[in-house]
């Protein structure tokens, strides 16, 4: 799928500016196989950092209440949303017509050896499953993917070669990191699906994503 806001524009803005993590950075030539991705929180961080959407920059979205942390590198996919195209499939597998995107781009955790220290980076992953999660009545998919060429990890080619210990992990983040006490929780964790739901829902959200923003390339350039 081409980058249009890549071409010409997007790149020479670049030279200059910091590049926007979702709309400014390239998915990848490669997607949905291997995937450019912004990291946003690594294990180590006791504080939930999310990308401002306005200005592109990290902001504390909120302390994690609770001893939790990720267990992996967690961010999402540039140049995706989860919208019409994404809740539909989401609706195909769970049974329910009332599930909508949640206008977000898509989640995505990328399983490594190596200790990362920070976020605000990219890293190229390899998709290999994700969990249909929903919130409600949202549709919140959490990608789970391998760092690209990692001595650990690199070798798994689907979810089902992971261990079990490192999936319910994985799960039991995503099923608790929105607690706060004395409120109850809608999320849910419908399925774990392999590789191949996990391409597609990335296809899905980069449709999605061109359908809400096919305007921006054209309004970037009058800029």
């Amino acid at each position: 799928m081409a980058n249009r806001l890549m071409d010409p524009i997007g790149r020479l803005m670049g030279l200059r500016y910091k590049s926007h993590p979702w709309h400014g950075v390239d998915i990848g030539k490669h997607a949905p196989e291997i995937v450019t991705c912004f990291i946003e929180m690594v294990p180590t961080d006791t504080v939930k950092y999310e990308v401002d959407k306005e200005t592109g920059y990290l902001r504390i979205d909120r302390p994690q209440k609770y001893s939790n942390t990720v267990p992996a590198l967690y961010g999402f996919i540039p140049q995706t949303y989860s919208a019409r195209k994404v809740a539909e499939f989401a609706c195909s597998k769970v049974g329910r017509t009332d599930i909508k995107g949640d206008g977000d781009p898509i989640d995505i955790c990328i399983l490594t050896e190596k200790q990362i220290a920070h976020g605000d980076i990219l890293v190229r992953a390899r998709p290999i499953g994700g969990f249909r999660m929903i919130d409600g009545n949202e549709a919140d998919d959490k990608i789970v993917a391998v760092l690209d060429n990692d001595a650990v990890y690199g070798g798994y080619k689907d979810i089902s070669d992971c261990p079990l210990l490192v999936v319910d992990r994985l799960k039991h983040y995503f099923l608790t990191y929105k607690d706060l006490p004395g409120q109850s929780s809608e999320v849910e964790i419908t399925h774990t699906y392999g590789i191949q739901e996990a391409h597609e829902v990335i296809l899905r959200a980069q449709e999605d994503y061109l359908q809400k923003f096919e305007n921006l390339d054209s309004l970037l350039s009058n800029v």
